[in-house]
Parts: structure tokens; sequence; C-alpha cells
């Protein structure tokens, strides 16, 4: 039996955003991912993909509902506990790859191990292997300013798997990149979980890419369902 690395029970989560009553984003989800699998999720602007997300990922709390990460109970968790979590077990990826300007790209995938308790020469090394595998090594040295768009979200990407996560989840990856560009990073980073094994969660718009994932669930009114 694989590993089910990320496990949502009956998640439930809503807002009061100024009017009457409140507004459900998420209605009883449902979701297994399994060690290794790369599944889309694909939603309308607004059904609450980004909300999910940060449940999933440990950044926000469900109204209720369950979450596992390596089958581990978390939403009872103390906050220093899911810090440690999420910060070993979980990477995350943005549209907007928000590196550090003043740090070169090698920089900005060495400080998390760092941060982590990684000797600077293994995190370095690491840092290089990554970079390499997304096509980018020759440009370690650089800072983000000098590096194109589709070069700043591969590093972001590389970034994101330093600290060898179980999970990794992005928010529409390719998404502030042309067409050109966004299917060359997508590419690099099916590359990138292919080689480190890891299990990923991709909410995305574009239903070509979505096509490449293992799976694909769509997100709607709250519920969500296998494409």
């Amino acid at each position: 039996m694989s590993e089910t690395v990320l496990k949502l029970s009956g998640i439930e989560k809503a807002y009061k955003r100024g009017l009457p009553g409140e507004v459900h984003v998420l209605r009883g989800v449902d979701l297994e991912i399994a060690r290794g699998e790369v599944t889309a999720l694909v939603a309308p602007s607004g059904a609450g993909k980004s909300t999910l997300l940060h449940i999933a990922g440990l950044l926000d709390q469900p109204d209720s509902g369950r979450v596992e990460i390596a089958g581990e109970p978390m939403q009872d968790a103390a906050d220093r506990h899911r810090t440690r979590v999420r910060r070993g077990a979980v990477g995350f990826v943005y549209q907007f790859h928000h590196l550090l300007p003043e740090f070169t790209a090698l920089e900005n995938v060495v400080l998390p191990q760092l941060a982590d308790g990684t000797p600077r020469r293994a995190a370095e090394t690491r840092a290089k292997e990554l970079l390499d595998i997304v096509g980018v090594l020759p440009r370690a040295d650089h800072r983000p300013a000098a590096l194109s768009g589709g070069e700043q979200q591969r590093v972001a990407f590389c970034r994101a798997m330093a600290n060898t996560p179980k999970l990794l989840l992005a928010d529409e990856p390719t998404g502030n990149l042309d067409p050109e560009t966004s299917d060359r990073v997508f590419a690099a980073l099916m590359t990138l979980v292919r080689e480190t094994g890891l299990s990923a969660l991709i909410a995305t718009h574009n239903l070509e890419l979505a096509a490449r994932m293992d799976r694909r669930l769509h997100l709607e009114t709250g519920h969500l369902r296998e494409a």
C-alpha cells in the first residue's frame, strides 16, 4: 500500500465578508495524495483553492475537519509543532517567486536549509544539485533582478524543495508567465518533482498543464471532485 502524504477529511471553511451570514468556501472536502503523486487542482477564481492549499500546508485552520501530514494528525497540534512540520515536510510555491532580492539564486536556496540546521557546505551542495536539475545552475551567482521571470520561478521551485519536503503545494506557479515560458517552467517543475520523488498538489487554470499531471481535481461551490 502506498504511503499517504496528505489526507484531508471533512474540511469545512467559511468567512464573513461584511454581509449577513457567512460565505462557505469549503464544504466537507476530502482528499488523499499518495507518495510520488502529482495532482492538479483546477478551480475558477475565488472558488477557494488558495484556502484549501493554506489549510493543507498548515498555514490556516479549518472550521472543522481533519488534516494529516504523512499520517500525523495536525488539527490539534500546538503552533510550534505545526510550524516545525510545515518547515520540514511542506514546500510552497506561489505565482510570484518572492525571492530575497539581496541574495543570489544559490543563496536563496541555501538559506532555508541553514535555518533548518543544515551545515553550509551540505546546503550549498544540495542547492547546486537542485538548480542543476532545473537548468539554472549557470546562473547561480546572479541575484533575482538579473534573472528572467522563468529563471526566478525555477529558483523558487528549488527553494521550496531545499529541505526535502514530503509535499509540495503550488498556487498557480506559472500563472505570471507567458505561455511558452510557462510550458518550459512547468516541465522543469515536473522534472524536479519526479527526480525528488515527492508528492505535489498544484493549483492551475491551465487545463493543458493539468492534463500532464497524474490526477485532476475540480473545486466548485465548496466541493471537490475528480475530473
